[in-house]
């Protein structure tokens, strides 16, 4: 599903790590607050819940390079709904491999943000709107390998960078309130919705439906509820209600 001005796709998030849909505190390994088995099972009743669209992140494959291929082939025979997807995306190969599944967008990280001709080859082949570059800010900076490593520049100054490349839309994730179910900072986002001309889809810190009204506020184009949802602080009905615009 392409982005559209007058909407603001509201994205429930399935995070695979060892066959389960888990929701990390700060994307950290061994903090799990939520083990769900059968994603698969997760992401349908999302779908059967109103959800347009589905953010789906391998953490298996961002943690320790083992893709959790077949549980995504579960997720896409159980569901009609488009999705992105992301995590452990580490070569065009294994890029193609997921967008011959028919998945809307992919989500590329590490690998991009490295190697810039990888977005430009993929979205010559695939087109633009399939290739989302994701922009994961600690502090203000750039973070990748699992948030595990800083470079030296900042979500604005890279995300014009991509543009030129070839991606055809952002995620932005603000690590610093990722996990945490205390909201999350206006600034950035108006800062980079301001500042660069591409779709951006935002996620972390999203806690109450104020917050999902904020962001329908600021512009972006979709936002990603995970552990709110999960933990019962957002009704993903009364979310849904905010996916056109205010």
């Amino acid at each position: 599903m392409s982005f559209k001005k007058d909407e603001m796709l509201i994205m429930p998030a399935v995070d695979i790590k060892n066959g389960k849909c888990v929701q990390l505190i700060q994307g950290k390994p061994g903090s799990e607050m939520v083990e769900i088995e059968n994603p698969e099972n997760v992401a349908k009743h999302w779908q059967d819940l109103g959800a347009k669209n589905l953010h789906i992140i391998d953490l298996d494959g961002t943690i320790n390079g083992i893709a959790s291929f077949e549980v995504i082939k579960k997720i896409l025979k159980e569901i009609s709904i488009p999705i992105q997807l992301g995590g452990g995306i580490r070569s065009v190969e294994y890029a193609r491999q997921l967008l011959d599944l028919d998945i809307e967008r992919l989500i590329i990280g590490t690998m991009g943000i490295q190697h810039p001709e990888t977005i430009e080859e993929l979205s010559k082949e695939y087109g633009s709107d399939r290739i989302m570059i994701s922009l994961d800010s600690k502090n203000n900076k750039v973070v990748i390998k699992g948030w595990q490593e800083k470079i030296d520049k900042s979500p604005i100054e890279l995300s014009n960078e991509f543009k030129n490349h070839g991606a055809g839309s952002i995620l932005f994730t603000n690590v610093d309130v990722e996990g945490l179910l205390g909201g999350f900072y206006t600034s950035p986002v108006e800062e980079l919705k301001k500042s660069v001309d591409l779709p951006i889809v935002y996620s972390g810190g999203i806690t109450t439906i104020e917050d999902v009204k904020k962001l329908n506020e600021s512009g972006v184009e979709g936002i990603v509820i995970g552990s709110a949802l999960y933990k019962n602080k957002i009704d993903l009905t009364e979310a849904l209600k905010y996916q056109k615009r205010i």
